[in-house]
């Protein structure tokens, strides 16, 4: 199970790129989404979601004790988690679609409250439940763009 862990870790090896893995890894999410994820139903959509959370926290507390580290660069199905949410039932603009990139990745690394606090959870939950907060902000902020723009 170590090895299938790690795979999904670091979402098919993306965790090991060199810079910025957690943006790389955002980046093909919103790929992903344009291209092919938009066009699922919701309920399908927030499946996958939901299974790529709750793996998500297994294999990234597996995979983060055989590493040592609480929450180690390489784990990056966090991020594609966190950028999925932010993605669900967006219009497939490129601006709406990096509107929702640049401001996840933004919260993800600035860490506003109570994100920095959510990070404290126990293993997986921790790893995984910042980024979805994380998301939440990102949300609000591109639905009230929708909303007033």
């Amino acid at each position: 199970m170590k090895t299938g862990s790690k795979i999904l870790a670091t979402f098919f090896g993306i965790g090991f790129f060199p810079l910025a893995p957690g943006t790389l890894t955002s980046i093909v999410v919103v790929i992903l989404y344009k291209f092919f994820l938009n066009n699922l139903s919701w309920p399908v959509y927030l499946l996958i979601f939901l299974c790529l959370f709750f793996i998500g926290v297994f294999v990234a507390s597996e995979y983060s004790s055989e590493l040592g580290k609480k929450d180690p660069r390489k784990i990056v199905i966090d991020e594609a988690c966190g950028q999925l949410l932010v993605l669900f039932q967006l219009p497939t603009s490129w601006f709406l679609l990096l509107l929702g990139f640049f401001l996840f990745r933004l919260f993800d690394i600035i860490k506003p409250y109570p994100i920095k606090k959510v990070e404290n959870l126990k293993k997986g939950w921790g790893i995984m439940t910042d980024d979805i907060v994380a998301a939440l902000y990102a949300i609000i902020i591109v639905r009230l763009y929708l909303i007033f723009r």
